[in-house]
């Protein structure tokens, strides 16, 4: 029995510890995600007291009658698709570059992850003078014509900018990921597979590829969260500019609740739909990679 009861005691004062994380998470987190579900069934404005029931229609109005909202789907999954091949392959061919040298290994994970600790409004706000003065300037004193260009006024290269933003804040954070897998491949097997004959590229597809696929399956799930919920970035580049060309999902649905239209109960829906897609696309992509899984 004094054990039963250290085990309670123990149990209770690990409760202590976790409660007040456990209650702002319930109260900032799980409340308002249950908030925005029974808003999305209503036509409330977000500024008056009195709103009006309105079931599913919130929900028919954005998947059949609202243009730029599924304009924006469209944007946003191209953006997706872009993001988590180039994310990925970037940081999986610099963690092997970093990891290949015997010297600075340091230095580089330092520099690569660096733009990670900058926030992506301050990060667009510089490629913004990167793009608008940095770049004439160096065509014009180089005579690279191909960098003049309308890097954010123009809707076919706008896009091709946010990426640019993008991948620059992020690729750091997956390196560093891929690094530790790459670390944590055991090196009897690299050495037995090169007795064996095996060379560079045949252990890395043979050998190292499946060992790291965990690491691969984590990083195609934070770059999948991430890029369908991207707002900071092209906020601070383009602002959805020029016109909607470049407006994301989450930029469409602050614009709806705030900006223009307080319609907080319509932005709600679509918040819900972005919830639904994300949840979805990721549980498939989970279910898909873990079954390929090597437990090392």
């Amino acid at each position: 029995m004094p054990t039963a009861s250290r085990r309670r005691r123990a149990t209770l004062s690990l409760l202590a510890f976790v409660f007040p994380a456990l209650l702002f998470y319930l109260v900032f987190t799980i409340a308002p995600a249950f908030g925005g579900v029974w808003y999305s069934l209503t036509d409330w404005n977000g500024l008056n007291r009195t709103y009006d029931f309105v079931g599913l229609s919130n929900y028919v109005e954005a998947l059949r009658d609202d243009a730029y909202f599924l304009d924006a789907i469209l944007f946003t999954l191209k953006y997706v698709i872009y993001m988590v091949v180039l994310q990925n392959v970037i940081a999986l061919l610099l963690a092997v570059l970093v990891e290949s040298r015997r010297r600075s290994k340091v230095w580089f994970r330092t520099i690569f992850f660096m733009p990670n600790m900058l926030s992506l409004i301050i990060g667009g706000f510089m490629w913004v003078f990167i793009f608008t003065k940095v770049l004439p300037a160096l065509a014009e004193g180089t005579g690279l014509s191909f960098l003049d260009q309308s890097w954010i006024g123009n809707p076919s290269l706008s896009f091709y900018s946010i990426l640019i933003l993008s991948l620059w804040g992020g690729v750091g954070y997956l390196m560093v990921i891929y690094i530790a897998a790459l670390q944590s491949v055991p090196r009897q097997l690299l050495e037995a597979a090169a007795i064996d004959g095996a060379r560079t590229l045949q252990l890395f597809r043979h050998v190292t590829l499946p060992m790291i696929y965990p690491a691969m399956t984590i990083g195609v799930f934070l770059t999948l969260s991430s890029s369908f919920k991207v707002y900071d970035a092209v906020f601070a580049l383009t602002g959805g500019g020029p016109g909607r060309s470049t407006q994301v999902i989450a930029l469409n649905i602050v614009e709806e609740a705030f900006r223009f239209q307080q319609r907080y109960g319509y932005a709600s829906a679509k918040a819900i739909v972005l919830f639904l897609i994300v949840l979805l696309i990721t549980l498939v992509q989970l279910w898909l990679m873990k079954r390929r899984e090597v437990e090392a």
